[in-house]
């Protein structure tokens, strides 16, 4: 064995890899070095000859993860990793029904569906059983099928107790037999049918249970029902199981991840055997008191409190903001004055709670010329669901547009499948038409998608742009559909923020430049989609280009950043309002803070806005609960108008003429004054600064603490 193998190990780590052959539970927090534990313990085990490479099954839940994994063991060991039993759930399942096909009832070349060939084979079945779509939709069907699949439940275990679930059950029956006969397997039949094959052929399982003498699991915290179930059919009487997880970090309960299975897992296997991986290589101190303080206020946790070696480093900056446009400008200026000082732009990253939220930090980059990437999605204006809302304003501005009527003609479904769509463009081809025109002279479904449009346009004509961007997301059956599907929250909150867009948009003057030009006199419509384009069009940093990093927390998850910002950081936002509606919400939703922090190497900042534009209005939110829970010595209060307070590279913009004393400025009010607040209360005023439609005043509310309002928005009244 090399005797280097175990020299840059700490205590806790060292004693993970070199455990007897015994199961054991491994709690190892963020930037740990679970990755090296992992791949040192398998290294291990196979130099000191306790177990073949043949021997060892080892289960990740990515196929980048199983890829660093044998990378780093072909680094460590002189053997051919090829053979190895190293991959994820769904990759394993697949190998073990290759090789016994027969015994699962597969053809031997059987097909693997991936999720949108799926719908297509749900879809085609419904059509065949002649299945109402708008009743039972395909994606619900799928989302029925998948969910009792991953819960290991055939159509006949499936619950159905009335009309509409037993209906559901028919089609999962349906849809098995589909799948039976064309030799094909979704995802999810992968790891049940793998798992029934093993559970019901003892031999089958008594041979891989005595050919895995160590199994070696990567994030445990996100396994399912199923995963688990799956797993313990390898596990023998002679086989150890190293079950690798952080409880802090499990953040996919809407996707089925079950974090009781930790708690499970130690009472079945592990026995109290447990080692706490708690020292940090990643996060300075005050970075990771933060973290603890904050998790440590979950009840339902193994327990474990992370340190580093590296120092308390700079505290935690705390930024509270005007507006959230405030709050994308100042992260603005933080991006720049770290970037001018030597950070690469892609050492920074930009968190939110939900999508929705990149639309104002996207405008304030794009605004300030700073490259980005959305990381793990689309940009604001490319999202499905943004499209589909574009592409039905289109056609109000312009009939003609044969792209947008092909987008929308059948979304949401109306009935008007591919053969009708190409004997209209038959029609059109011949006349020299366009589909709208030819859709205007036809009948049937497709004249009354016509009919549709007309009547949005005539009842928008007159309506604002943000009200009438409302109307067409709720009159085109778009709110409805994504409101339907519960996996469509996203999505349904991105189409109000499109409403904000524009609600913003009708406020900012046309550019200085315009003036007597065609933009001037160009309906607020057309110029607004010319906006969204432009914004759609441009300024994502390319592959290899160094740029600012957006995603949301859950895709931050596994990755690190020299700094961090955390926006949105307000009631109903971050933790998300849903939270209160579920079972062990907010725990979940004070974990996914957890991993937010813990993401930062050096510097982590903290916004919130006091006020934010919700479905185009403006509305006044309370600063999230998770900052309350975070330790006052460790934090920095940031102040727009205090250079002092600022962070080094932050240079504070002049401050806006004041005036105290006086009622001055054209705004009415003055300092000592008792004002009214139809959400804060009843309170007086301390301070105001500025002039005309930029001045603001700063209340000291009796019940809701001091805050700075601007006079635009706040609809203040005498006391």
């Amino acid at each position: 064995m090399s005797p280097h193998l175990l020299e840059n190990l700490n205590p806790e780590q060292r004693a993970a890899v070199t455990l007897p052959h015994e199961s054991a539970l491994i709690l190892a927090g963020a930037g740990s070095g679970k990755t090296r534990v992992l791949t040192t313990r398998m290294v291990w085990l196979i130099q000191s000859g306790q177990v073949s490479p043949l021997g060892v099954l080892a289960v990740t839940f990515t196929n980048k993860a199983a890829k660093e994994m044998l990378t780093r063991i072909s680094a460590m060991l002189p053997i051919n990793t090829r053979g190895m039993w190293v991959g994820t759930f769904h990759g394993l399942a697949n190998r073990l029904l290759r090789i016994h096909y027969r015994e699962a009832g597969l053809p031997q070349s059987f097909q693997i569906l991936d999720s949108s060939d799926q719908l297509s084979a749900i879809k085609r079945l419904m059509k065949a059983m002649n299945v109402d779509t708008e009743k039972y939709e395909p994606k619900k069907v799928q989302g029925f099928i998948n969910g009792h699949k991953e819960a290991g439940r055939r159509a006949r275990d499936a619950e159905a107790f009335d009309e509409y679930s037993m209906r559901m059950a028919e089609l999962y029956e349906a849809y098995d037999a589909q799948c039976q006969r064309e030799g094909v397997a979704d995802f999810a039949e992968l790891l049940l049918r793998s798992y029934e094959l093993l559970y019901r052929n003892e031999p089958l399982r008594e041979h891989y249970q005595d050919r895995f003498k160590h199994i070696l699991i990567d994030e445990f915290q996100d396994t399912n029902t199923l995963q688990y179930r799956w797993l313990k059919l390898f596990a023998g009487p002679h086989t150890a199981l190293f079950a690798v997880g952080d409880d802090d970090q499990s953040i996919y309960a809407f996707r089925g991840a079950n974090t009781a299975n930790m708690a499970e897992f130690e009472r079945e296997f592990a026995h109290g055997n447990v080692i706490k991986l708690e020292q940090n290589y990643r996060s300075h101190g005050h970075i990771l008191t933060a973290a603890n303080t904050l998790i440590s206020q979950n009840a339902h946790r193994l327990g474990k409190n992370l340190w580093t070696a590296e120092g308390d480093g700079e505290p935690v900056r705390v930024f509270e903001a005007y507006s959230d446009q405030d709050e994308a400008s100042f992260v603005v200026d933080e991006v720049r004055a770290l970037n001018r000082e030597g950070m690469a732009l892609s050492e920074m990253a930009l968190l939110y709670r939900s999508n929705a939220q990149s639309r104002v930090l996207e405008h304030a980059l794009f605004s300030a010329s700073v490259p980005y990437r959305v990381y793990g999605g689309l940009r604001f204006f490319e999202r499905q669901e943004i499209k589909h809302a574009l592409a039905y304003l289109r056609l109000l501005t312009n009939p003609e547009d044969d792209g947008a009527f092909l987008r929308v003609v059948n979304f949401p479904a109306r009935g008007i499948g591919a053969r009708t769509l190409e004997q209209l463009a038959d029609t059109a081809a011949r006349s020299g038409a366009s589909l709208w025109q030819a859709a205007c002279t036809s009948g049937g479904k497709v004249a009354g998608f016509a009919r549709l449009i007309e009547e949005i346009k005539a009842s928008t004509r007159d309506l604002p742009l943000p009200e009438a961007i409302d109307h067409v997301i709720e009159a085109s059956g778009l709110a409805d559909y994504y409101r339907a599907d519960k996996e469509s929250a996203d999505r349904l909150e991105n189409l109000n923020e499109l409403i904000n867009a524009a609600a913003l948009f009708a406020e900012e003057p046309a550019s200085p430049d315009a003036a007597g030009s065609a933009e001037m006199i160009q309906p607020e419509l057309e110029r607004f989609l010319a906006h969204a384009a432009l914004e759609a069009g441009e300024h994502q940093a390319g592959a290899g280009h160094d740029a600012l990093q957006l995603m949301t927390v859950h895709a931050a998850k596994g990755l690190e950043f020299h700094a961090v910002f955390i926006t949105g950081l307000e009631e109903g936002l971050f933790p998300h309002e849903q939270s209160a509606n579920e079972e062990n919400g907010l725990e979940e939703e004070r974990r996914l803070m957890y991993v937010a922090i813990t993401r930062a190497r050096r510097r982590l900042y903290l916004s919130h806005a006091q006020s934010r534009m919700l479905h185009g209005q403006i509305r006044y939110g309370l600063p999230s609960r998770f900052l309350d829970e975070l330790p006052e010595q460790v934090l920095l209060p940031l102040n727009r108008r205090s250079e002092s307070a600022a962070s080094p590279g932050y240079r504070a913009p002049a401050p806006m003429p004041r005036s105290q004393g006086q009622s001055g400025n054209d705004t009415g009010y003055k300092v000592g004054q008792s004002v009214a607040h139809a959400k804060f209360g009843t309170g007086i005023i301390i301070d105001f600064e500025g002039r005309g439609p930029d001045a603001r005043v700063q209340v000291k509310f009796r019940d809701a603490g001091t805050k700075w309002l601007a006079l635009a928005y706040a609809k203040l009244s005498p006391a």
